[in-house]
């Protein structure tokens, strides 16, 4: 079961025990964790993670796929940090390293949301990292061990029925895997599933 709907995450097992899995098992886990941006000390941005997608070694999409190289050398990193990598040159992709080192797998955070008055702030890779200010100076960054950008744990429980499972986004090989997951009930997801409506504002 890739999401044990009968456990919380808790935080003092988040650092280590979470983030050494494969990105398929880690992926669903951080929907409706925090993602939290710290700019000063009076200034944050925090919102919640609800749309993920895996990526690894195994299949032809992960970055790591034929071997490690000076660009892709994080996602071979210590599992629970940041891999940030700059997309066809324009904007910055936000993913955690997960599994172990000197495997490529990684989890892409897709999509977060921040606020009802602009639900769609943050839908999608690119709009994530310029919400929260992301760039490639926070590569390498132990996603808890820091003060500046981090993840905590979901404070309650989703069940499976809470998430849609289905195929990644924007990528040419390995299309037909199923490792991207989504919220259901959020309106700030970046592309839904065929059939699968926008939820109504609430």
């Amino acid at each position: 079961m890739l999401l044990d709907k009968n456990r919380k995450i808790e935080e003092e097992l988040f650092p280590k025990r979470f983030f050494y899995r494969h990105s398929k098992l880690v992926a669903p886990d951080l929907i409706g964790c925090y993602l939290i941006k710290k700019n000063n000390e009076i200034d944050q941005v925090k919102g919640v993670i609800v749309e993920t997608e895996a990526y690894s070694q195994e299949e032809e999409a992960c970055h790591g796929y034929r071997k490690m190289t000076e660009s892709n050398k994080s996602l071979f990193g210590k599992p629970g940090s940041f891999y940030i990598y700059k997309s066809y040159g324009i904007h910055h992709c936000l993913n955690i390293v997960t599994d172990k080192e000197n495997f490529a797998s990684g989890v892409l955070i897709r999509s977060v949301f921040i606020s009802k008055i602009n639900e769609r702030i943050a839908s999608g890779p690119g709009l994530v990292t310029k919400t929260f200010s992301v760039d490639i100076s926070f590569n390498s960054l132990e996603v808890i061990n820091n003060k500046s950008l981090w993840i905590s744990p979901r404070d309650y429980t989703l069940e499976e029925k809470d998430l849609i499972q289905t195929t990644r986004i924007g990528i040419s090989k390995a299309k037909n895997i199923k490792w991207r997951w989504y919220l259901k009930n959020s309106r700030s997801v970046s592309k839904r599933l065929k059939g699968d409506r926008t939820p109504k504002f609430q």
